[in-house]
């Protein structure tokens, strides 16, 4: 029972890593057939209270009675910052770069919330002892792997004579993209952060994912529609699209975020943030096995 208690946190963000290198895969693919990325991200979070209000209605029953107008307030940013910042930042750098460089902005996340937690007091850093020191070296090859993910491509190590599927963007998309990826590492991370302490003050991870999420849906449909009033754009096309919202809804948005307040309640804010560069592992994974894409030595 110790066994699987002390391990318990490990294997979930495991599987939340991976469920979220799924949901990163269908996106991409959507995303290259013209699916607009604001009205992703408003279904996929709108599909998430769905499924979420009930499972919150049943489990957390008295959840509304511990509602206070702090918690509220406390739940509109963690939705500005954990939903409609981070997935649209992300969406839109990977529009704006490419799959494999969006990756470098993945290992920072850890690096952001380490500091960031230490800035404001909700992590120490003791030298002295192995953790302090394991901490540091972390935040190091963190930094080291986005900085190689980055600057060095490297040969092609599969298909070598097979032609470049990448796009081809010029330096001042590269800007506008590593701008969106940069923020929405930030955003990630500083979601991270006031989750923690959100789960000090209201313990029900169900329905505060389910809130977060209705809040986040509004404000993605606003920002939608102020951006983009083409009512077509919220038309999806075909079985891969339906199904990639409805995955990235009910896993994506809805159980990974609920696992992820959990384990922020139960180890931190750097804890769980640590387990973030498993996404590019995942993902170079799908991208071989599944997509059959093109991996070079820089992303090993």
């Amino acid at each position: 029972m110790n066994f699987f208690q002390k391990w318990k946190a490990i294997a979930v963000m495991i599987f939340v890593e991976f469920a979220l290198a799924v949901v990163n895969a269908l996106c991409k693919k959507v995303l290259n057939e013209g699916v607009n990325q604001l009205v992703i991200t408003t279904y996929r979070l709108s599909i998430a209270v769905i499924v979420l209000t009930p499972i919150a209605c049943f489990l957390e029953r008295n959840f509304i009675s511990h509602l206070t107008g702090r918690v509220v307030c406390s739940l509109f940013f963690s939705a500005v910052l954990g939903g409609t910042f981070t997935q649209n930042f992300f969406l839109f750098g990977l529009k704006y770069t490419s799959s494999t460089f969006s990756c470098a902005f993945i290992n920072m996340v850890p690096i952001n919330t380490f500091i960031m937690a230490l800035l404001l007091g909700q992590e120490n850093l003791n030298m002295k002892c192995k953790s302090g020191r394991a901490k540091a070296l972390g935040t190091l090859c963190c930094l080291g792997g986005a900085l190689v993910l980055t600057l060095y491509k490297g040969m092609p190590l599969i298909n070598q004579s097979a032609p470049e599927v990448e796009v081809n963007h010029n330096i001042k998309s590269w800007i506008f993209g590593s701008t969106f990826l940069f923020a929405g590492s930030v955003a990630w991370s500083s979601w991270f952060l006031i989750q923690a302490r959100i789960g000090k003050e209201y313990p029900y991870h169900y329905s505060s994912t389910a809130i977060m999420s209705l809040l986040g849906a509004i404000q993605s449909a606003i920002l939608s529609l102020i951006i983009d009033r083409n009512t077509s754009t919220w038309f999806l096309k075909g079985t891969l699209e339906i199904s990639t919202v409805i995955y990235a809804g009910v896993v994506g948005s809805g159980l990974c975020y609920v696992v992820m307040s959990w384990c922020v309640k139960q180890k931190g804010a750097v804890f769980t943030s640590a387990f973030c560069p498993l996404i590019q592992i995942f993902a170079a994974v799908i991208d071989i096995s599944i997509l059959h894409e093109q991996i070079h030595l820089g992303r090993i």
